[in-house]
């Protein structure tokens, strides 16, 4: 089940911890997405630490907070941009979103693939999607004292089959907290080291969270009948395309 708001926001927010881990998950989400210039963003779950780098340039960000989980206002210094909705009914039109961003959603959710499906709808053609989840090898999803802690960890493999399932196509793939989820001011204050060891050398530690891009791709549409001309017809049937008409009978 999704978790309390308020610990996501005191979490997030209102620990060390938790600020430390929204900047390295921004900056990797950054480094995959650099700019939105006039495109519509929107993050389900709890997305809306990730999304302030686009509130500049993007054409509009939504902020979508599913019910069981609550919802409060964000940001905190303009005007709102977070909505309550249901998991798998999302107060958006099919297609008009360009970006995606699902954190604290799809690994809490009691519907997956309804939500998965959710997802595909409201992408447009070519529209990217992020989806960050707890690394199932990783430190953070056994350790409940980080929202990573809870939902249903996944490998890099179950993900990339589940998205793919649900027709979405698998464009990068990257891992992210190589840090322990510990409260200490060492390991804080290492982080910035550690996450360049994880990036270099992978089997170092694995890193706490996942994060797969992927995108929608739409088949373009077939024509009806034939896709081509015929060059060379068969002469075989020329007589019976053209048939000659029938010569007056002699009378003798």
């Amino acid at each position: 089940m999704h978790l309390d708001v308020l610990d996501l926001r005191n979490f997030y927010y209102r620990s060390a911890l938790g600020r430390r881990a929204q900047k390295v998950i921004r900056d990797e989400m950054a480094y995959v997405w650099p700019e939105a210039k006039g495109q519509m963003v929107v993050g389900f779950g709890f997305a809306v630490p990730l999304l302030r780098p686009f509130m500049a340039d993007a054409r509009r960000v939504i902020g979508l907070m599913p019910g069981p989980q609550g919802v409060m206002p964000w940001p905190p210094d303009g005007p709102n941009v977070s909505v309550l909705c249901e998991d798998t009914l999302w107060p958006i039109e099919t297609g008009h979103v360009d970006k995606l961003i699902v954190m604290h959603g799809l690994e809490t959710s009691e519907t997956p693939s309804a939500l998965l499906d959710e997802a595909w709808r409201v992408l447009g053609p070519g529209g990217r999607a992020l989806f960050i989840v707890p690394n199932r090898a990783g430190l953070w999803s056994r350790s409940d004292s980080t929202p990573f802690g809870y939902g249903r960890p996944y490998s890099f493999g179950q993900l990339e089959a589940q998205l793919r399932k649900h027709r979405f196509v698998t464009e990068r793939a990257r891992s992210s907290l190589y840090q322990p989820p510990s409260h200490g001011r060492f390991w804080r204050k290492s982080s910035g080291l550690l996450e360049k060891l994880g990036h270099k050398i992978p089997i170092f530690a694995p890193g706490g969270v996942l994060m797969i891009e992927v995108s929608k791709q739409m088949a373009a549409p077939t024509p009806p009948g034939l896709t081509e001309a015929v060059k060379r017809p068969l002469k075989a049937l020329e007589e019976i395309a053209k048939p000659k008409p029938e010569t007056a009978r002699e009378i003798h």
